[in-house]
């Protein structure tokens, strides 16, 4: 499985109160059991770069901060998301064991809200620290030993769950062959129902002198062009904020960062998929609800 989090019940947050000397009086807001979810809606978030200080600023961003507005925002949803994904760089940098540990305080709001949680890890995540911030996935079932991958079934949709994670704070991504073969193979067992694919590194032609995005894209591009099954691509990696239309009729979606930017005016954020049973709405929610691209909703026609 890929990192998989579970939804946190009532009676788990209860008994872990009761260890810390809590109190008992939790507001009945934190708790979703009475809101419906809808499974085929995911809130898509990337590159999220928590450290362990929740003081941490990095190009004048508040990192903690960014990430609870997202958090609340997704929670606050009239009605609950079928799942929550981030693909990569939950880590600030170096994926250490006190970024988990503050990131796993962050989310917790997802997870009593009753949304599964999905991660992917980035470049500058280190699995095996991930992992062991969450006692609940280090049980889980993996079709790799060493790689963080899965198929999600929901009913519009197939969600194929990479991981492109080949050094930790080295830029570039691979998938490897052993991981595109089960790609191929798990494509093929499942022909009857659109596919997402999400990673966190971007395509690359690999033409420059130092490739920064997934380093096996041709490979990619030979797994996935020829399924006509294979509907979008959905990454992070570049802070950027793009959908484009391959030739193929693929989408590639570019998740905004949740963090910080790089250029100037490029919104920082996350985005809510909405699937319909030809194609996608997805709507941009901004950090800062100023900005111009705030609310900007685009319609997906899959291929056919």
């Amino acid at each position: 499985m890929p990192i998989y989090i579970p939804p946190i019940t009532r009676r788990q947050f209860l008994r872990s109160s009761l260890a810390a000397g809590a109190s008992l009086l939790v507001p009945r807001r934190l708790w979703a059991e009475d809101k419906p979810a809808d499974l085929n809606t995911w809130a898509l978030l990337s590159d999220t770069h928590i450290a362990a200080d929740r003081t941490k600023v990095a190009r004048e961003v508040n990192l903690a901060d960014h990430f609870e507005t997202a958090v609340r925002e997704i929670i606050a949803l009239p009605q609950r998301p079928g799942a929550a994904l981030i693909t990569g760089d939950c880590a600030f940098l170096k994926g250490e064991k006190g970024d988990y540990a503050t990131f796993a305080e962050l989310v917790q709001p997802i997870r009593t809200s009753q949304i599964p949680l999905h991660l992917a890890p980035g470049n500058h995540d280190d699995r095996n620290h991930l992992r062991a911030a969450f006692a609940e996935a280090k049980a889980t079932r993996r079709p790799s030993a060493d790689r963080c991958i899965a198929l999600v079934h929901t009913p519009l949709a197939n969600w194929f769950l990479l991981d492109s994670l080949d050094q930790t704070n080295v830029t570039p991504g691979v998938l490897g062959e052993t991981q595109l073969a089960w790609l191929a193979q798990t494509l093929d067992a499942n022909p009857d129902k659109p596919a997402i694919i999400a990673a966190h590194h971007n395509p690359d032609d690999c033409t420059r002198p130092k490739p920064s995005g997934l380093l096996d894209t041709a490979r990619l591009l030979e797994v996935i062009l020829p399924r006509k099954q294979v509907k979008a691509y959905v990454f992070g990696h570049t802070h950027v904020w793009k959908v484009a239309r391959h030739d193929s009729g693929i989408y590639f979606i570019n998740l905004p960062a949740v963090a910080y930017v790089f250029g100037k005016g490029v919104p920082s954020g996350w985005v809510l998929a909405m699937l319909k049973p030809d194609g996608a709405r997805l709507q941009l929610n901004c950090i800062d609800r100023s900005h111009a691209q705030h609310g900007q909703t685009l319609e997906l026609k899959w291929r056919v």
